[in-house]
């Protein structure tokens, strides 16, 4: 089963991600897609999100390496998220259809978490904007695999039809 929990920024997708993993099948690895660095805001994110996170689960720091990881792990993965994955390659060019490949031969379950970012305003600068057609097509590329899409809005969760 591939699960998408998409959302905004604060939106409680990845935390509604983790409670819906906890109840697959174990094993459960948590993918992180991040690189921390020097911003403090952002560690201070992460490090909340891995408190929250069961002691028995694995965290495999994935980074650009995602598609890879994920065909290497056995029982439920939780990969957070599409867009920190997708910032870390150049001209955010990826191969979207080797991950849903990836994601389809796995064994076990994938919760996969993802920003939308086209709710937003219009990014004024032309990187901002490649970056959200980039996340926007992924998006819809993994969505076209999953059997089930999630929109969290507020902690709310809105399931989403697949077109026709």
């Amino acid at each position: 089963m591939i699960v998408l929990f998409l959302g905004g920024s604060r939106s409680g997708k990845s935390l509604l991600a983790e409670r819906r993993a906890a109840d697959m099948p174990r094993p459960v690895t948590y993918v992180a897609t991040a690189f921390v660095g020097d911003d403090a805001d952002f560690a201070a994110r992460v490090a909340a999100h891995r408190s929250r996170r069961p002691a028995a689960w694995t965290t495999v720091e994935a980074g650009a390496a995602l598609t890879e990881h994920l065909l290497g792990i056995e029982g439920t993965a939780v990969v957070d998220s599409l867009g920190t994955w997708l910032a870390h390659h150049h001209d955010f060019n990826i191969d979207a259809d080797a991950l849903v490949a990836a994601m389809a031969r796995r064994a076990g379950d994938t919760v996969v978490v993802s920003e939308e970012v086209g709710l937003g305003v219009h990014p004024p600068t032309a990187v901002g904007r490649q970056f959200r057609d980039a996340l926007g097509t992924l998006n819809q590329t993994v969505a076209g695999v999953a059997d089930e899409v999630l929109l969290v809005v507020a902690g709310r969760v809105l399931p989403l039809e697949r077109s026709r």
